[in-house]
């Protein structure tokens, strides 16, 4: 991938800017009268993202994360597609999908009527994915960055078959300490505990975290608030098309036995995943597409 070539075909200038930084790999930086962000092409994953009257990243992203081809980049927004969690039947497939860890091509890049900074990103079916996943497909991947993140991933069945997804958005939420952080919007919700036997439990009250978390929601309506008393703001998460929310923390344990982890980085994110799991399959006939959207907005308190 050119840089100098992605840079007259797609730059814009004052605004937006194509570079080639750790691993070797190519990043847009994003910088606007509203907000900047960073996006990693490999992965089309945005790994920073802050309004301009903000004084901390709405992301996380570890100081240790891999970037080098074949490996998932460990913060930001990471793109879980064609299956969430593990693959349905094949055992030697990774978690998670495969896009996360190929090279997405820029479609388009464009400033809004309202200022708006606008990407679009686009992967397609190979000889590659089909001996992974057989299916023809064209995935776009629309990033808005204003006062907003706003994602939008959209997939085409371009095959002659109706074929079945599972997928998400895996944010890393920056947090200050968290002890200290509250999940408004889900209380009364019921839940996958899949650190208790995937036991279907029901959430009572805001959501915090004491140990480590990994929770399916199912059923999700409206507005997901990440409450962070610490950095004193909230996280506001509106998503569209998912009926299922996805909460993670690994906790000590698990966050210690990551090489691409600090040991106390557990501490300092949260990830609420706006998804279609478990049982919230989404299923695209030939010529037909799925959009599934997630906006974040951060407030301060």
């Amino acid at each position: 991938m050119n840089i100098e070539e992605l840079n007259i075909t797609h730059g814009i200038a004052g605004q937006l800017k194509f570079f080639e930084e750790k691993g070797g790999l190519p990043f847009i930086q994003i910088t606007n009268a509203k907000a900047r962000a960073l996006i990693s092409i490999y992965a089309g994953q945005v790994l920073s993202f802050q309004a301009l009257n903000e004084s901390d990243d709405l992301m996380f992203l570890s100081e240790k994360a891999y970037y080098q081809t074949g490996k998932a980049i460990k913060g930001g927004a990471p793109i879980c597609w064609p299956w969430f969690g593990a693959h349905p039947v094949r055992h030697d497939c990774a978690p998670h999908g495969f896009v996360r860890n190929r090279l997405w091509n820029v479609d388009r890049t464009e400033i809004t009527e309202n200022g708006d900074t606008k990407i679009t990103l686009k992967l397609t079916d190979t000889s590659e994915t089909r001996a992974i996943w057989p299916q023809s497909f064209l995935l776009l991947l629309e990033i808005t960055v204003g006062n907003s993140l706003n994602l939008e991933l959209i997939t085409r069945n371009t095959g002659t078959q109706m074929f079945s997804i599972t997928q998400a958005f895996h944010t890393y939420f920056k947090v200050k300490d968290i002890n200290k952080v509250r999940v408004l919007g889900l209380s009364g919700i019921s839940y996958i505990d899949k650190t208790d036997h995937s036991i279907v439990k029901n959430q009572v009250n805001a959501v915090t975290i004491n140990g480590e978390v990994d929770r399916i929601y199912l059923d999700v309506q409206g507005e997901t608030i990440i409450e962070d008393i610490s950095l004193n703001r909230e996280i506001h998460i509106l998503s569209r098309g998912n009926k299922t929310s996805v909460i993670w923390n690994p906790w000590m344990k698990i966050s210690a036995e990551m090489n691409d982890l600090r040991d106390n980085d557990y501490k300092h994110f949260l990830c609420v995943e706006t998804a279609n799991a478990s049982s919230d399959i989404i299923k695209i006939e030939p010529n037909r597409e799925f959009r599934l959207v997630a906006n974040y907005r951060v407030s301060n308190n």
